[in-house]
Formats: structure tokens, sequence, C-alpha cells
């Protein structure tokens, strides 16, 4: 099993940080979308995610790991609990499921298991990717170079919840609901509208500028490969204070009061920027929510209604072809003019 880099231990990158922690404390944010140059750190980071996640209940034997709690189980959980067959339940990590960008459209949906078909001539549902990260995350490197077909694929799959499979003489659908998180260099394509309006948050990251950050890095990076289980180690107990502050920010998640003068400020802002439809008020609500939870207030206010604004709203706006600054330049600037504005 691959040791992977502990989050805590990341330096800089703020924001990234933020936007996948506020994800984990709430998946209905609806994943993030991390743009930037090469070597800083985006995949190192998110594959630092499955550390903190809190371990979930699933159906024992489940492919699919079913809530035994939900009212939506897959067909085979649905029958056993039809037969009367008592749902014996377990504790297993979070799934966090990397889609490589060559993967065929089989190895994504599930297909038909040829060796059970030509060894007992049995028609057998053999799982992909998507049941794999059902009730967990799906993390895609370079999204932006993502063939058409299985970024279609995704869309519908994000839309409605559910993977349906039509083909070989197989009819099956299953649950695959999952936080979306994509990274990318944008000077290697663009990603399509539909899928970008999918991502709930999105950020910038850049090579850090001061100095010794950069020294800092390199020096972690290095005793980290050098030694991985001992820098593990060295940071466990930062991360697990980490990890059980997501706990609590996931406890105190419902009881975050949102009062309707800031939803008033959230939708005029939205307005303003001209974004389009009302995923852009939603992840505000979703964001500020978490972020207080996170902060372990119980009532959100303006400034994290500002902090959330960038992540949530900059992959929103319209493009202007005058305009060739970057969104985050666009959306600072917007704001600037906005709470001015609402403030004579």
């Amino acid at each position: 099993m691959a040791l992977n880099f502990p989050f805590t231990a990341i330096v800089s990158q703020t924001e990234m940080k933020l936007a996948i922690t506020l994800c984990t404390i709430d998946p209905l944010i609806g994943g993030v979308l991390i743009f930037g140059d090469r070597g800083t750190g985006k995949s190192t980071t998110i594959r630092s995610l499955a550390a903190l996640l809190p371990t979930m209940k699933s159906i024992v034997g489940c492919q699919y790991h079913c809530n035994p709690d939900s009212k939506s189980l897959c067909s085979e959980c649905e029958a056993k609990k039809a037969a009367g067959q008592k749902l014996k339940t377990e504790s297993i990590p979070v799934p966090v499921v990397d889609l490589p960008l060559g993967a065929t459209e089989d190895r994504v949906v599930g297909a038909l298991d040829i060796e059970k078909a030509l060894t007992q001539g049995i028609k057998t549902f053999e799982p992909g990717l998507l049941a794999k990260a059902n009730r967990g995350y799906l993390y895609i490197d370079e999204v932006n170079l993502l063939e058409d077909h299985l970024v279609d694929l995704l869309i519908d799959v994000a839309a409605s919840g559910e993977n349906i499979i039509e083909r070989e003489g197989l009819s099956i659908r299953h649950p695959a609901r999952f936080v979306l998180i994509g990274s990318g260099n944008p000077e290697e394509g663009e990603l399509r509208p539909q899928m970008l309006d999918r991502f709930g948050l999105s950020t910038e990251v850049r090579t850090p500028g001061d100095f010794k950050e950069r020294v800092e890095i390199i020096k972690r990076r290095d005793e980290f490969e050098r030694n991985p289980e001992r820098f593990i180690a060295k940071w466990q107990k930062v991360e697990d204070d980490f990890k059980q502050k997501i706990i609590k920010s996931q406890k105190l998640l419902d009881k975050v009061e949102v009062e309707d003068e800031l939803l008033e400020v959230a939708t005029k802002l939205c307005a303003h920027l001209g974004t389009d439809g009302l995923r852009g008020e939603l992840t505000l609500l979703r964001g500020v929510r978490a972020l207080a939870a996170f902060e372990g207030k119980k009532k959100a206010n303006l400034n994290h209604l500002k902090k959330i604004a960038p992540l949530a709203l900059g992959h929103r706006l319209r493009r202007n072809p005058l305009d060739d600054s970057s969104s985050g330049a666009r959306i600072d600037r917007a704001m600037q003019e906005f709470f001015a504005t609402a403030a004579k």
C-alpha cells in the first residue's frame, strides 16, 4: 500500500486545502476543481485526503458499500432485505478512487465479467470505478484532458446519483453518489462548461513566491521521500487532531444558522457577477455553513461569505473576451465593487 504525504504537512496552498476540507465536512458542496501550475502539490494534497476521512458504516459484502440506514440501497441489498435476511454492518474507510486518464468506459462504469462468462457460463456484473467510489470521492487528474464520452457519462451520473448499464445482456442499476475532485493545468486545455458547472468549489494554485516557503516545501518532501514511515509518524498527532476537528465540524454542521440577510447578500453578489442558474447561491449557502462549523461557530457571518465567494463563484463567471485576467482577479475586483457599493 502506497504511503501518502500527510495533509497537515503540506506547506502553503491555503485555499486549496480549505476547499478540500470543506468538502469533507459537507460533501453536498459538490466537490473541488483545482487548476494550476505543474508541481504545486495538487495530486499530493488530494491523495492525502484519505487519511483525514472518518470511517463510514457499510453493509458487509456489498460491492457498492451501501449505507444500512439509507432508504436507497442497491438491488442486491434490497433483495436480501425483502427476503428477511439480516444485513450485517461494518466500519470501512471512505473510498478515494483515482480515475486514470486512459481508463476505458468499461473500466469506469463496469461490464460483464468475461472470466466467469467463459469458464462458468454465468453472466455476472464486474463493478467499475463508479461503484468503488460510491459514498466516497472520485479523483480525476488532468480532468480537462478527459475524453468527451467519459465527460458526458460523468455528468449524467453526477446529476442522477445512479449508474445505469444496459449492454451485453446486462441490465444493472446501482447507486453512484460521490464527491468529484479534479485537477489539471489550464495551459493543456479547457474544461467543458457542463463539467465545470458540476464542481462546487474551484481554486487556482500557483508556485509559492516566498523563498522560505519554497525551502520548507523542499525540506519536507525530501524528508518524506528518505523515510516515509518516520515522517508520517512525526505528523501523526497533528493529523489525528485535524481529523477530530473535521468530525466535530460534521456534527456541528446541521446546527449552524444562516440568516436570510446573509442569503440575500449572497444572491445579490451572484447577480452582480452574472452567474447562471442557482448553483452559485446553493454552494455559497453550503460553503458558509461548513466554514462556520469548521471554525466552531453556530452562526455564519459576512466574513465567511467573503472567504467562500471566490471558491464558489470563480469558475461560474461568464467569459469576457475583452478581459484576459484570471477568474480569481476578476472575482476579487467584482467583490470589491459590490461590497463598496453595498456599504454606501
